[in-house]
């Protein structure tokens, strides 16, 4: 899949900024963000819904299985996903250490 294009806004906000320059600046505008909202859990909610969703098709694309066997096998689906994901942060890591 090929990136998508970024706006010409973004490009010119990123120039000039380093790399850690920009991880203050998207830490800044998270921390702004939430201090701004009254309630976390309904903010994150529809995002939750949508990776739960994409699980759900991803184990029963034609959606034959009863709900019950899909929640199970999404449940394992986006276990094996965070999963993935703590492998290759530990493997990144490790490589990290090994560079210093």
């Amino acid at each position: 899949m090929p990136k998508p294009e970024l706006p010409e806004a973004l490009i010119a906000a990123r120039q000039g900024l380093s790399p850690a320059e920009r991880a203050m600046r998207a830490k800044l505008a998270a921390n702004t963000r939430w201090a701004k909202t009254e309630d976390r859990t309904a903010s994150t909610e529809p995002g939750r819904r949508a990776a739960e969703a994409r699980f759900e098709r991803e184990v029963d694309p034609e959606g034959k299985l009863p709900p019950s066997e899909r929640a199970k096998r999404a449940a394992n689906l986006r276990k094996a996903h965070m999963q993935r994901m703590a492998l290759k942060s530990a493997q990144v890591r490790r490589a990290r250490r090994g560079a210093a």
